[in-house]
């Protein structure tokens, strides 16, 4: 029987690296054998990157688009509530007043 998946382009989701050992919160851009492409930050600094964003400073949260590759992955979370905690995005919108999704991955304008 085949293993249904339930991440799907667009989750937010919480991805647990080994070696070094980090956790990155962001949009899943993409998912397969290779890796997982994710549009995202480290969580190390979680509450300075709440204060940036609340205070007008996104600009100086290290925010980028990155290919993890499946070697290095530990686990992967969808960002949902649990056991009574919020979730990360949920979180993220009453600490700063912003949208995680809107954050994560911002429209891009067409360019001229």
């Amino acid at each position: 029987m085949p293993l249904t998946m339930p991440f799907e382009p667009g989750d937010l989701v919480v991805v647990v690296l080994q070696s070094p050992r980090e956790r990155i919160w962001g949009a899943l851009l993409g998912l397969d054998a290779a890796g997982i492409a994710i549009r995202g930050l480290d969580l190390t600094p979680w509450e300075e990157v709440l204060s940036l964003v609340r205070t007008g400073e996104s600009d100086q949260v290290a925010l980028g688009t990155r290919f993890l590759p499946m070697h290095r992955v530990e686990a992967m979370y969808l960002d949902e509530a649990s056991s009574g905690a919020p979730s990360l995005a949920v979180t993220f919108k009453n600490r700063t007043g912003q949208e995680a999704r809107a954050f994560l991955v911002p429209t891009q304008s067409p360019t001229a």
